[in-house]
């Protein structure tokens, strides 16, 4: 197995890797802060990102006294890439995280999520609630579980082009396309400032993987692109695709999960983000802090420092 690049990492001043053993599957974490040991707060990408999302927020975490646990989480980076579909439903991302717990000996912690990591964090809150401190949530609220399952819903609202039906209606295809065309796809993937047109026919993320020129003004160095990219080509994209394939899955499990969320929160969305705000979110959460910045998708590599701000105002508001 080709490993990621940790010069690269290291050259940028980001932790080194650990690997955690538990139940015949082992995550890949970067851990810093551990001075502050007592004080956890774990941090949680999304699709398709790695732990090095989170290189700006690390250090200032740190300074302000968090130990920092940020895994990369399972079908990414060197973590284990189970082969079943359904080894990625949300049990098994949220028992991973409960793990990852254990190991440190944390009965809870303070959880922020990006994208599809944010879904992670509101459903170990929804399923153990009592491992969770607070949370801090980007760009994904809390999805309310409507009557039809996900993937049913979402063909019949957006068509068998949407890529979340896409990945789950044609298994194998966007995989493929995705691990021939990586570096492609991630450079035209993370990009800011990307003039608004109406949508190309086809597939949203295969299209991006042929595109042969990127819109938009790039979120990150060719340096810091080219570790994401040695990243996927060690996993592969489809462990990452999997948590997709488990929508309808996920809408099952949850069916008898009480849906409201108690802790404390703080949403921080993208003005320029196509995942659009929750007009119900404090119906479901009803200690919630909302602030938006001026940025689309990725918000805390797209606005490092103010998002870094937002959350270190929010936890000493909420530490006081």
């Amino acid at each position: 197995m080709k490993n990621v690049s940790y010069t690269e990492l290291q050259s940028v001043g980001f932790p080194d890797p650990k690997m955690i053993f538990f139940n015949g599957l082992e995550l890949e974490v970067f851990e810093a802060g551990i001075e502050n040991t007592g004080k956890p707060i774990v941090l949680c990408h999304g699709f398709p990102e790695t732990a090095y999302s989170w290189r700006f927020q690390i250090p200032e975490l740190v300074k302000a006294g968090y130990h920092v646990i940020a895994p990369n989480q399972r079908g990414y980076g060197n973590s284990s890439r189970p082969t079943e579909i359904t080894a990625y439903d949300i049990v098994h991302l949220t028992d991973d995280i409960i793990a990852l717990l254990d190991y440190y000996g944390y009965e809870n912690a303070t959880f922020v999520g990006h994208d599809w990591g944010a879904n992670v964090v509101w459903s170990l809150a929804l399923l153990n609630p009592k491992r969770v401190n607070k949370i801090i949530n980007l760009a994904l609220p809390y999805q309310v579980r409507g009557e039809k399952p996900w993937v049913e819903w979402m063909e019949e609202i957006f068509g068998e082009d949407n890529y979340f039906v896409h990945f789950n209606r044609q298994q194998g295809v966007a995989d493929a396309i995705l691990d021939e065309n990586k570096t492609n796809f991630l450079r035209n993937l993370f990009r800011k400032n990307v003039p608004l047109a109406p949508p190309e026919p086809g597939m949203l993320m295969i299209n991006l993987a042929r595109a042969e020129k990127p819109l938009g003004e790039p979120i990150m160095s060719e340096s810091e692109l080219a570790i994401y990219i040695s990243a996927f080509e060690t996993s592969g994209f489809t462990g990452a695709i999997n948590w997709y394939r488990n929508l309808d899955r996920n809408w099952h499990l949850l069916a008898n999960v009480k849906p409201a969320i108690q802790h404390p929160t703080l949403m921080i969305y993208g003005e320029q983000d196509m995942i659009p705000k929750s007009e119900s979110l404090t119906d479901f959460v009803p200690n919630v802090e909302v602030i938006s910045l001026d940025c689309g998708h990725c918000i805390q590599q797209e606005k490092p420092e103010e998002t870094t701000q937002a959350i270190l105002k929010w936890l000493k508001q909420q530490n006081v």
